[in-house]
């Protein structure tokens, strides 16, 4: 009987951490598909990908299957003599029409969602400010009290604690960064990207935005995000020899949890960002307890 309270336990505090660290995104190995929607518009972006399989699918098979038709059907050996057609109307019609109908069906909802991607449906109520350098980002909160703030790499292990950065898990080698942007969820953020020397990419795939950070140039997205956690992205424009050590970390968080943190950020960035690492994880502590409980009582 112990034996199996301790075995649920176990399983159900693991179940619970797996559980809280899915309100996050990051890259895993031999990933293949998209990492989980934290936006509307990449939970568009998902729908239209699903959607364009439907065309895709099966014009690919209806492709290779006259391929092989053809290959057997009108091979040398059965066809000693070829054919001498020079059209065929109703085919002539079929794969004119056919085409264009396909294209139709997909450039409809492909302009709405570009649409959607640069028109926020609601006016933002925050505007943040991205300038990628090489290597790292520099981020401004424009606000009545701005805050201003570089973010780069941690690579070493001496860094990481210092920050207090050592689960590997929640903290992956080469995108995790000394300062996150941190972010309110259920907010609609205006994101502001330029370039300080050449050419970046602002690009975290759980938010479908990828901008080019251009020097001389402002370009501009937005984002709401829904559930509280860790994003990442990184810079996805080839920018020099250190490329791909230019991670980009965000960390959403609720509203009160925000406003605590911007405030005492002003004064102690460091402090702040330490003070909002606790809470997260003393809350991520809490509800694993709760679920372990509920787990272990359902199996007594």
């Amino acid at each position: 009987m112990i034996r199996k309270r301790i075995a649920c336990l176990a399983g159900a505090l693991g179940g619970a951490l797996v559980a809280s660290a899915a309100y996050a995104a990051q890259p895993k190995p031999w990933e293949t598909g998209f990492q989980p929607a934290a936006t509307p518009i990449m939970s568009q972006i998902e729908w239209f990908d699903t959607y364009t399989r439907w065309f895709i699918i099966p014009i690919t098979l209806l492709v290779v299957g006259l391929l092989v038709w053809c290959m057997i059907r009108f091979r040398a050996g059965r066809n000693p003599v070829p054919s001498r057609t020079a059209h065929n109307t109703v085919i002539e019609v079929l794969w004119t029409v056919g085409p264009v109908v396909v294209l139709l069906c997909i450039a409809v909802p492909s302009f709405q969602l570009l649409t959607a991607q640069y028109n926020p449906p609601q006016k933002p109520t925050m505007t943040i400010k991205a300038t990628g350098n090489q290597w790292n980002w520099d981020y401004e909160y424009e606000t009545k009290k701005p805050l201003k703030f570089n973010s780069a790499i941690v690579q070493d292990k001496k860094a990481r604690d210092e920050l207090g950065k050592q689960n590997m898990a929640e903290y992956p080698r080469l995108l995790t960064v000394d300062h996150e942007l941190v972010i309110p969820v259920d907010t609609t953020i205006r994101i502001l990207v330029t370039g300080a020397d050449v050419i970046h990419s602002f690009a975290v795939p759980a938010f479908g935005i990828k901008e080019d950070a251009v020097p001389g140039r402002i370009n501009e997205t937005w984002i709401k995000v829904a559930k509280p956690g860790m994003y990442y992205g990184q810079c996805s424009e080839l920018c020099g020899k250190d490329h791909a050590f230019m991670p980009i970390a965000v960390r959403a968080v609720t509203k009160d949890q925000f406003d605590t943190w911007y405030k005492a950020a002003q004064a102690d960035l460091e402090g702040a960002n330490k003070a909002l690492m606790a809470v997260v994880d003393s809350k991520k502590n809490v509800a694993a307890a709760k679920s372990a409980g509920n787990l272990v009582a359902a199996a007594d």
